[in-house]
């Protein structure tokens, strides 16, 4: 099976990670300064890092597909959380619906990166 067309879905995930990375440090930085700081080495760090072959160009630790979509998981859960925690109703719920039409999205890539004949292109 190869990799399905994402440019959708890329734009999406890319929104809910940005806000991910921004609205998790802003949410953490009242309890800890070091915490909201590992959020982002966390957030950003994790994905450059690891990722599966044939969903991106550059690999630096190969992981199984499962792995791609719980790190896409742990974005979205993060982008929603921290915005309801940190900024105001109307901006949260903006982040919820980004984060629901992500979802939406991601859902032909999470098939291909779950099957078990992935090709490499």
């Amino acid at each position: 099976m190869n990799r399905p067309d994402d440019r959708i879905a890329s734009i999406s995930r890319f929104g809910t990670e940005l806000v991910a990375w921004v609205a998790t440090p802003w949410a953490l930085a009242s309890s800890s300064w070091l915490l909201a700081a590992l959020s982002v080495v966390v957030l950003i760090g994790l994905p450059t890092v690891f990722s599966t072959p044939g969903d991106k160009a550059q690999v630096v630790v190969p992981v199984p597909g499962v792995v791609t979509v719980l790190l896409v998981l742990l974005q979205l859960v993060a982008a929603v959380v921290s915005a309801w925690l940190a900024w105001p109703v109307w901006a949260a719920v903006l982040v919820s619906a980004l984060a629901a039409v992500t979802l939406v999205t991601e859902r032909h890539r999470w098939r291909w990166l779950l099957s078990g004949d992935r090709q490499v292109a």
